[in-house]
């Protein structure tokens, strides 16, 4: 069987990801101890119905496919681009859950969002609070037993990885990674970003400087209270993660940033396509449907259109029991433009 390509699209899960071959030496990474891929229910968010769904229903057309390969072969990110709606978040799900990749770690960027934020969170207000909490039974135990794996004073127990932190661990496969909105984060971030996706690894301070008398921490993962070995304060990857970066196009990249990214760029699905995406979510469009897709797409060039505005519409013309008129103009409002085409200045 050909190794291209490893995600197929498929509605059926698989274990492919075990098919994909070496990574390139300039992209092989060595990190350990080796950890078991997280069982699918260790997220309860992550495996919620919505997100479960939105899963399932995905429908990814050829390039997306290929696209998806590359990323995964060459061990390098993949930045989706393109209008709100088309399917950008969801295809990191879609991903997951066909090769079996366990629960999507999510980073929701925003103005505000640092590269600290993605790799780990440490609070030291309440470890002061813990060590204070516990002085009184430490004064009466012996210097050697005075910190006790587990009293709730040390580093590790005040820090847990974030969404990035967490995909760099040394998986024996890889796991997926959404960073979400990109084009919504502070001008440094991407640069911030470069070193960590390139490396394939990082560093937490704290830890470092513990390392003389906690070599090896036990600290929390990203959506689980289970916890994780990190050893010296250090952490790099094994099987380099499936990192899904959007963006609306709301501004552009540095060039070093996008040559170290595979590059997809969605457009407002076709007919066909349109109406396989209203099928997986709701069934075989009717009559009405139809007509609410073709009216649908004849207004896509005149601005912008989210398919989400078109599933409301044929759902509610399916439930809510109202007349054609009422519907019509129900489906008028639901399906206002998001923002106007761009207009030539030609005179």
């Amino acid at each position: 069987m050909p190794l291209w390509p490893v995600y197929t699209g498929a509605e059926q899960p698989h274990d492919g990801i075990t098919r994909l071959p070496p990574p390139p030496p300039w992209r092989a990474f060595d990190g350990g101890p080796v950890l078991d891929p997280p069982d699918e229910a260790a997220d309860a968010a992550a495996v919620s119905p919505d997100r479960t769904h939105r899963a399932m229903t995905y429908r990814a057309t050829p390039q997306t496919v290929q696209l998806v390969n590359a990323a995964l072969y060459l061990r390098r990110p993949l930045l989706v681009t393109g209008p709100p709606g088309t399917g950008k978040s969801s295809l990191a799900y879609a991903v997951a859950r066909e090769l079996r990749l366990g629960p999507v770690l999510r980073w929701n960027i925003t103005s505000r969002s640092t590269l600290h934020d993605g790799l780990y969170q440490y609070d030291p207000l309440s470890r002061l609070y813990a060590a204070r909490q516990g002085a009184d039974r430490s004064a009466e135990r012996s210097d050697a037993a005075a910190r006790e794996p587990g009293d709730g004073t040390g580093v590790e127990d005040h820090l847990r990885l974030g969404p990035l932190g967490t995909a760099l661990l040394p998986y024996a496969r890889p796991r997926a990674l959404l960073i979400d909105e990109i084009d919504k984060s502070d001008l440094d971030l991407p640069n911030d970003l470069l070193n960590v996706l390139e490396e394939g690894q990082y560093e937490i301070p704290e830890l470092v400087r513990a390392a003389r008398q906690l070599p090896r921490a036990e600290v929390m993962a990203d959506g689980t209270d289970e916890r994780v070995p990190v050893e010296r304060g250090r952490v790099r990857c094994r099987s380099f993660p499936f990192v899904v970066l959007t963006s609306n196009g709301e501004r552009e990249f540095p060039p070093a940033f996008l040559r170290r990214c595979v590059t997809l760029r969605l457009r407002q699905p076709d007919d066909g396509h349109l109406a396989g995406i209203v099928r997986a979510h709701l069934g075989e469009p009717d009559a009405y449907a139809r007509g609410l897709i073709e009216r649908f797409l004849s207004r896509v060039g005149a601005g912008d259109l989210a398919t989400d505005q078109l599933l409301n519409a044929i759902y509610l013309a399916r439930s809510s029991g109202l007349d054609v008129d009422s519907l019509d103009e129900l489906a008028e409002q639901l399906m206002p433009y998001l923002g106007q085409a761009p207009r030539s200045d030609a005179f």
